[in-house]
C-alpha cells in the first residue's frame, strides 16, 4: 500500500472518506491519504452509512457566527481538500444540525451544485420540515422546492405530502392531492388528519367535514385535539347537526370529550336558544368529572343570560366563586347584559356581594365604566359610590368615566361635587375634567356656575386649552352675554392658545343671534385674514343671520361665495336658504335651489319638506318647527 508523507505527525488520526482513508489533524485539516481502503460501512439494505465525523465538521462550519466567516465557501474548500462527495443521507443529517432555516436553505442549494450529488426524497423532506418548523414559511420557496423535485424526477413520499399540507395555503391543497396521484401514494391516518386540519385553518368547513367522513369510512381515529378543532369550526359555521354527528362519533370511538368539547357545544346550543341541550351538556360535563375552568363557567353563564335565565346565571356564578374560580371582566359584562335585558340591574349588588372576596379596585372600575358606557347612569353612580367607600385610592379611568356619565346625563350638581372631592382619592384634576363640566353647564345654560368653576380651575393651576375657551365662548353666547364672550376671546388671544375655526364660529354665532350682524361679518373677514378657512358651519351661521334679518341678497351672496371657495353646503345650509327665500316670497328661486340640492345628491329631511309644503301652498305664515342643529348643537334652524 502506497503512503503519502505526513505533514504534521502530531495529534493526527485516521478516518474513512469516499473510498479513501484520510489522516487529519485535530482541526480537521487533511494530512495524508491512504489509497485503496476497504469499502464504507453499510446498513442491512446496502446503503452507505453517514460519516459522523464529516457531518460534525460540516455542521460546525455552517453554524459559524463569525463576522468574517463565509460558511459555504469554507465548506467548499474543506470538501475539495478531502476530494469527496457528500451522500444524500449525510446532507440530510447536516441539515438536521442547522437551526437557522435560511442557512439550511443555502446549504440545501449548495449541495445540489456539488458534482455528482443529487437530492433524494429524504433530503427534500428534511428541508421542507425545517421550513415548516420555522413558522415563517415563504410559499414561493416551498413551491420552488416542489417544482425542483418534479423537474429532477424525484418522487415524494406520503411524509412529503403531510409536510406540504401543513405549510401550504388553502389554495395549494389541491396541488397536494394532485401530487398524491402523480406519485402513486396512499393516504394514511395522519395524512387525513393533516388535510382536515388544513381545511379548518382556512375555514373551508364543508371540505373538512367531507375529509372527516372519509376518515370514518377508512376506520382511522382522530385524537381529542382534532375532534375539538372540527366541532369548534362546525359550531362557528352554525352547522349544528354536523357538530352533533362529530360529537357522537367521538363517544362511539371512545375518545372522551373534555371540558373544551363541552364548552364548544354549550356555546353553540346557547347561541341558537336550545336551552335543554346546553343544560344537558353542562350536567354531563360535571357528571364526567371534567374540571371546569373560567372559560367553561363564562360560556355557561353567557348561554343562560342570553336565554333570559338570569336566576340560573347568578346561581352558576355563585358556584363559580364557591369553587375558587375567579370571575373576570367578561363574566361581569355578560351578567350586566343579562340583568339589563330583564330590567333587573338592581340585582347587580347581589352579584357583587357573591363575589365579594374577588372585588377589587379594577373590577369596580370596570363595572362603573361598563354601566356608564351602556347609559345606566343610576346603577353606575351607585356602583361608583360603593367603590368610593371601599377603596382608599381611586381608579382614574373609572372616575373620569363617571364624571363623563354624570355630565352627559345633565347631573351637573353631582359632577361638580365629584370634581371637588376627587382629590380625596389621590386623583388630581386636569383641564379635560373641567372641560367636561363646563360643556354640561353650558348646554343647560347654567352660566353662573361656570364663573365660579373657571376661577377654581385657574386657582388649581390648570391652564385653559382651546376646548375650554371654545366651550366658554359658546356658553356665554347662548345666554346673550356678548361682553363676557368677548372677554374670554381677548383672554385667549393674549395666550399661546390661538383661536381656531370653532372659536370664530361660536363668536360669529353669538354676535349674529344677538343682532350684531356687522360685527359678525367683520369677525368672518378677520378669520380669513388670519388664514383660517371658514367651514360649512361658519357660512351656514352667517347665511341664517342675514336671512332672518331679511338681507336675502347678502345671504345668497355668501352662499355663492361658499361654493366658489370649495366649501360644499349640507342639508342644513340648504334648509336655511330655502326658508329665507320662501319667507321673502322668492318661490321660483327657492324651487331652483331645491332642484340643485337634489342634483348634488342630498336627501331632504322633515324641515325641507315643511318648507316645500309652504312653497306649494303659497303660505307664508310664521309657523315654524325648531330643531337641534347637527353641527353646532345650537338651535339654529330657520324655522321658528
Amino acid at each position: 500500500m502506497k503512503r503519502l508523507p505526513l505533514l504534521t505527525p502530531a495529534r493526527a488520526f485516521a478516518t474513512t472518506y469516499s473510498g479513501r482513508v484520510v489522516r487529519v489533524d485535530s482541526s480537521g485539516r487533511a494530512l495524508a491519504v491512504e489509497v485503496d481502503p476497504p469499502d464504507l460501512p453499510r446498513d442491512a439494505r446496502g446503503h452507505a452509512l453517514p460519516r459522523r465525523d464529516l457531518i460534525c465538521r460540516a455542521a460546525r462550519i455552517l453554524r459559524s457566527t463569525s463576522p468574517a466567516a463565509a460558511p459555504l465557501l469554507d465548506l467548499a474548500d474543506y470538501l475539495q481538500t478531502l476530494n469527496l462527495t457528500l451522500t444524500p443521507a449525510e446532507v440530510s443529517e447536516i441539515l438536521k444540525c442547522i437551526r437557522n432555516p435560511d442557512r439550511a436553505l443555502e446549504f440545501f442549494r449548495f449541495a445540489a451544485s456539488l458534482p455528482g450529488f443529487h437530492h433524494d426524497c429524504f433530503t427534500y423532506n428534511r428541508i421542507l420540515s425545517i421550513l415548516a418548523r420555522s413558522g415563517a414559511v415563504d410559499g414561493d420557496t416551498v413551491r420552488w422546492i416542489v417544482d425542483e423535485m418534479e423537474r429532477d424526477g424525484v418522487n415524494g413520499s406520503i411524509s412529503t405530502i403531510n409536510i406540504l399540507i401543513g405549510i401550504l395555503g388553502g389554495g395549494e391543497l389541491d396541488r397536494c392531492l394532485e401530487l398524491v396521484k402523480k406519485w402513486g401514494l396512499k393516504f394514511n391516518g395522519y395524512t387525513y388528519k393533516c388535510l382536515m386540519q388544513a381545511y379548518l385553518r382556512y375555514r373551508v368547513v364543508d371540505r373538512a367535514f367531507r375529509v372527516f367522513e372519509e376518515i370514518k369510512r377508512k376506520g382511522y381515529k382522530l385524537d381529542i385535539f382534532a375532534y375539538n378543532m372540527l366541532v369548534d369550526a362546525l359550531a362557528k359555521a352554525e352547522k349544528v347537526e354536523q357538530a352533533y354527528k362529530v360529537f357522537a362519533d367521538m363517544k362511539r370511538r371512545h375518545c372522551e370529550p373534555d371540558a373544551y368539547t363541552y364548552t364548544i357545544l354549550i356555546r353553540m346550543s346557547g347561541k341558537i336558544g336550545k336551552t335543554d341541550e346546553f343544560l344537558s351538556f353542562f350536567e354531563e360535563m360535571i357528571r364526567k368529572g371534567c374540571a371546569l375552568n373560567l372559560i367553561s363557567y363564562n360560556t355557561m353563564i353567557q348561554a343562560l343570560a342570553k336565554n333570559r335565565m338570569v336566576d340560573k346565571a347568578i346561581f352558576i356564578f355563585s358556584k363559580m366563586v364557591e369553587n375558587d374560580c375567579q370571575p373576570n371582566e367578561f363574566t361581569y359584562s355578560v351578567l350586566i347584559d343579562g340583568l339589563a335585558a330583564e330590567g333587573q340591574l338592581d340585582r347587580l349588588d347581589q352579584v357583587v356581594e357573591v363575589s365579594n372576596k374577588y372585588m377589587n379596585k379594577s373590577i369596580y372600575a370596570y363595572l362603573v365604566k361598563t354601566l356608564s358606557k351602556l347609559g345606566h347612569v343610576s346603577e353606575a353612580h351607585r356602583m361608583f359610590c360603593s367603590m368610593w367607600s371601599f377603596h382608599d385610592k381611586g381608579d382614574r379611568d373609572a372616575y373620569l368615566s363617571m364624571l363623563e356619565t354624570l355630565c352627559s346625563a345633565g347631573k351637573t350638581s353631582e359632577a361638580m361635587e365629584l370634581l371637588n372631592k376627587i382629590h380625596e382619592k389621590g386623583i388630581t384634576t386636569d383641564t379635560v375634567m373641567y372641560n367636561m363640566v363646563f360643556s354640561a353647564l353650558g348646554k343647560l345654560k347654567q352660566v353662573p356656575y361656570i364663573y365660579t368653576l373657571y376661577e377654581q380651575m385657574k386657582a388649581e393651576g390648570h391652564f385653559p386649552d382651546i376646548f375650554t375657551y371654545n366651550i366658554l365662548i359658546s356658553s356665554f353666547g347662548k345666554v346673550g352675554l356678548i361682553d363676557k364672550a368677548f372677554e374670554i376671546f381677548e383672554e385667549m388671544e393674549s395666550t399661546d392658545c390661538k383661536p381656531d375655526v370653532v372659536t370664530y364660529n361660536s363668536l360669529i354665532n353669538c354676535l349674529g343671534k344677538n343682532g350684531d350682524l356687522d360685527e359678525a361679518h367683520m369677525r368672518f373677514m378677520e378669520m380669513q385674514e388670519k388664514g383660517l378657512n371658514p367651514d360649512v358651519v361658519t357660512y351656514s351661521t352667517l347665511i341664517e343671520c342675514f336671512g332672518k334679518s331679511n338681507k336675502v341678497e347678502m345671504a345668497c351672496r355668501l352662499f355663492d361665495e361658499m361654493l366658489a371657495q370649495g366649501c360644499f353646503p349640507n342639508i342644513v345650509t340648504y334648509n336655511i336658504l330655502l326658508d329665507c327665500l320662501e319667507r321673502c316670497g322668492n318661490t321660483a328661486e327657492a324651487f331652483k335651489l331645491y332642484a340643485t340640492m337634489k342634483q348634488r345628491g342630498l336627501t331632504p329631511d322633515s324641515i325641507t319638506y315643511t318648507i316645500l309644503a309652504r312653497l306649494e301652498s303659497g303660505s307664508q305664515k310664521a309657523v315654524r318647527v325648531r330643531k337641534q342643529s347637527r353641527i353646532t348643537g345650537w338651535v339654529v334652524s330657520p324655522l321658528r
